[in-house]
């Protein structure tokens, strides 16, 4: 038994990117604890979990706008990420392969936007 969330794509893909994430904290300085690495676990994991909750909601527009707080969070993720690397938290190798995962996990959540917007009455 299983709920229609774990179905998803976008959600399977999203749980790939917070492994990964959370792979690259522990490279990270400990002055960046409570910093950016704690802004980057909440982001990363209000991905999996916005579109897990918009999956849950009857209303169309509900479910819209929980998976465009997911896309939000991929940004998010992405944008801070770029900043590691800039601070020499990670290399740009390292970079480039979580890159990866989120290139496809926002693929993904657009596309579920999308199907979810074709749906609203007209």
């Amino acid at each position: 038994m299983e709920y229609g969330f774990e179905r998803l794509n976008a959600w399977q893909e999203s749980r790939k990117l917070v492994i990964e994430v959370y792979k690259l904290l522990k490279k990270f300085p400990i002055e960046e604890r409570y910093a950016l690495c704690d802004q980057l676990r909440r982001a990363v994991i209000s991905i999996p979990s916005n579109i897990a909750e918009g999956n849950g909601r009857m209303a169309l527009k509900e479910q819209i706008h929980f998976f465009e707080i997911a896309y939000g969070s991929v940004m998010e993720v992405y944008c801070q990420l770029q900043i590691a690397v800039d601070l020499g938290y990670i290399t740009g190798d390292e970079f480039n392969e979580v890159k990866k995962f989120c290139f496809s996990t926002s693929k993904l959540i657009s596309g579920l936007r999308a199907s979810k917007v074709a749906q609203l009455p007209q």
